[in-house]
């Protein structure tokens, strides 16, 4: 009996030593989330941040600057653009994290939130699918077989640079069944594939390879500057076949006009129809990246001159509360601004389109969309008077909820 209680007490002290040990560990990996990895504050200005967490740390700029976030911290920056380290540790002993402090020159920006017509062309041609076909005999064969994989961007072909689909399309008909030379880009590796053509039934040369030039839809725009530089969607433009970011060629932008809104339901994202014409007298843009937090361009001047007398500040991560704010989105002739509930921010999320998040209240928006509706990404995020970030992402079981990324992260390409 009395080994049966020795034992108990033992298995009652590791339980206990568990649930400490993983109270500690929770408590530090909450005091370390809460903090962001970079810090950004804009030059001549005193900025209070106050963390509510007991850690303090030193700025190795200046050895003597310590700075401790239990109470508010007030950072005093100057007027040049600097970064500066600074090491945190948790009750002033325990390293919790790095965090670089940026000390950057902003300006204003226009908060646009009006649908956009987008098309890319693509830098070469993307491989989508490989492929087989009967040949002369009547046999299945596949050229591209275990030469070209999905994903694979075909950049030239015997020295000649691809432009097209259709140009590759024409170039392999015309090969005589001669071995053609592929330039290919894979995982941002660029290699040569020898590649063979095989006659269709005794009648075409093909390859056995689906490819893809370009890419268009409707998306929103966020903001511009005053040297007409564009910043959209809030994420990038990927294939909807491969999954992957598209490599941008070119791209304009279009203006458009919204059709039709299918509203979002539970389990099913809703949709903006929109009207584009692609032609000349409707380009407004160039789009000239298209990356994982947007793409970006130049605007015509007069698409800046409508709206140069809207320009707000723009807002960091820090100064982003969680309560009352509002989306801006063009449904009829202008742009108005919709009531939000920015219920949770994650500073550290690995999605980085991901680190805000909202519900829609707004009656009419919900009445109308149901919340968050695919075409709608890239509307601009405003909380007391600024431009905080722009939405991303809606939740699929709840069309109401949804994602944004922070203004200062978008700025940053």
């Amino acid at each position: 009996m009395e080994n049966f209680r020795k034992k108990y007490r033992r298995f009652l002290f590791h339980i206990l030593g568990f649930a400490i040990l993983f109270f500690l560990y929770a408590t530090y990996a909450y005091y370390r989330n809460t903090i962001p990895d970079t810090l950004c504050i804009q030059t001549d200005t005193t900025q209070e941040i106050n963390w509510n967490i007991p850690a303090s740390g030193v700025i190795h700029a200046d050895s003597s600057q310590v700075v401790s976030f239990s109470k508010p911290v007030t950072f005093i920056a100057g007027s040049e653009a600097e970064t500066y380290a600074m090491d945190l540790k948790l009750f002033g002993f325990v390293p919790l994290k790095k965090v670089d402090v940026e000390i950057v020159k902003t300006k204003e920006v226009i908060p646009i939130g009006s649908p956009i017509g987008i098309y890319l062309k693509t830098q070469g041609v993307l491989v989508l699918n490989i492929g087989s076909f009967p040949d002369e005999t009547g046999h299945d064969c596949s050229p591209a077989k275990n030469l070209l994989e999905a994903g694979d961007y075909l950049l030239a072909m015997d020295g000649i640079a691809i432009t097209g689909k259709s140009q590759v399309k024409d170039y392999i008909e015309a090969c005589n069944g001669k071995e053609i030379c592929f330039q290919i880009k894979r995982e941002q590796k660029t290699m040569e594939i020898a590649l063979t053509p095989e006659k269709y039934l005794g009648t075409t040369y093909k390859a056995g390879i689906w490819l893809r030039d370009s890419a268009q839809g409707i998306g929103t725009m966020t903001y511009i500057d005053e040297d007409l530089h564009f910043g959209a969607l809030g994420h990038g433009i990927n294939d909807v076949d491969v999954g992957e970011l598209l490599n941008l060629g070119n791209g304009l932008l279009y203006r458009t006009e919204i059709l039709s809104i299918k509203k979002g339901t539970k389990g099913e994202p809703g949709e903006i129809t929109g009207l584009i014409l692609y032609e000349p007298n409707q380009i407004c843009g160039v789009i000239t990246e298209n990356t994982k937090i947007g793409i970006y361009g130049s605007v015509t001047q007069e698409l800046y001159e409508q709206r140069k007398e809207k320009s707000v500040p723009i807002a960091f991560k820090q100064d982003v509360k969680p309560g009352k704010a509002q989306i801006l989105y063009q449904i009829g002739e202008e742009a108005k601004t919709y009531n939000i509930e920015i219920t949770d921010l994650d500073y550290n999320n690995n999605e980085i389109n991901q680190r805000i998040v909202f519900r829609v209240t707004d009656d009419e928006l919900l009445s109308i969309t149901g919340g968050i509706v695919q075409g709608m990404s890239g509307s601009p995020i405003l909380q007391d008077g600024k431009i905080v970030g722009a939405v991303t992402h809606v939740f699929v079981n709840d069309p109401a909820k949804g994602y944004g990324i922070f203004i200062e992260n978008m700025l940053k390409q």
